[in-house]
């Protein structure tokens, strides 16, 4: 594996590789890679030639300082996984490479209807901050294939957007959520719960299955209460618990019967912040 620290060095080998016709599929990652992460490399492994990964805890979709502080970095385990694994390229940049100028003024982006829902509410300024990273990785890989875990259903939703305004000709490929066998979403949040908070987090996908076993055409309000009770009961505090269009993320009320239906919760559970959704429809 060829890791890589600086753009420069990094595009130098990318224009040779392209230059040979070999496809480069990227995993962008921030790190305390999991099998969420390695099944995104075997994607990018089987569609393409050269598989890249990039590790950079990007601070501009912190909205929480302590967040951004407490966000668990373990870069040696994690070259271990991807030399274990056979990734080709691992760029590492510092903060400085992705940001020359700081990060203080950068540009700002209409992300529309998506920046002001569920996380874009909760989160304020998260979604510029990916934007702005993301932006700044597909400008610097111009990778082929960009492969991304839809746990982050909105994330996913907004690199769309990047992509379709950007005029990218990278192809965005959104894989399923990786799970554990209680059901708990994998995630690089989940190493700081204890094992208790562990255990609990289950709840977040029972609330999920509930949402689907009880969604109805009709008044919504009573599904959305009762997964956000059987949260607080077993103590979670809750952003949301919400059934939105899978299409437009439009949070629905009233359900017609027939669009398509994801659900989306976000709630804390001690000190960590954990999200998942579920599709409901197909």
């Amino acid at each position: 594996m060829l890791i890589f620290h600086t753009i420069s060095e990094l595009q130098t080998y990318l224009r040779s590789a392209r230059k040979k016709g070999l496809k480069t599929g990227f995993v962008p990652t921030m790190g305390a890679l999991h099998k969420g992460h390695v099944s995104l490399l075997q994607q990018a492994k089987s569609y393409t030639d050269i598989t890249i990964c990039s590790i950079f805890v990007n601070p501009t979709q912190f909205n929480d300082l302590n967040d951004f502080k407490k966000y668990p970095v373990t870069i040696n385990a994690d070259i271990e996984k991807l030399l274990g694994f056979g990734t080709d390229i691992l760029f590492l940049p510092s903060v400085a490479e992705i940001y020359p100028n700081g990060t203080t003024d950068l540009p700002h982006f209409e992300l529309g209807f998506l920046e002001t829902v569920l996380e874009g509410k909760y989160r304020p300024g998260h979604f510029q901050g990916v934007y702005q990273v993301m932006n700044r990785l597909l400008q610097i890989v111009e990778a082929d294939d960009l492969f991304m875990g839809q746990k982050d259903y909105q994330q996913c939703m907004i690199i769309q957007h990047l992509i379709k305004q950007e005029n990218s000709n990278t192809r965005l490929h959104i894989a399923p959520t990786l799970r554990e066998e209680d059901g708990l979403a994998m995630s690089s949040r989940n190493i700081r719960l204890s094992d208790a908070q562990r255990t609990t987090a289950a709840y977040i996908y029972k609330a999920l299955q509930q949402m689907k076993q009880q969604l109805h055409q009709g008044d919504l309000k009573n599904i959305k209460e009762a997964a956000s009770g059987l949260l607080t009961y077993n103590g979670f505090i809750v952003d949301y618990t919400e059934l939105a269009n899978a299409s437009t993320l439009e949070p629905l009320d009233n359900w017609n019967g027939t669009d398509p239906v994801v659900a989306l919760i976000a709630a804390h559970l001690g000190e960590v912040r954990l999200i998942d959704n579920m599709v409901l429809t197909h």
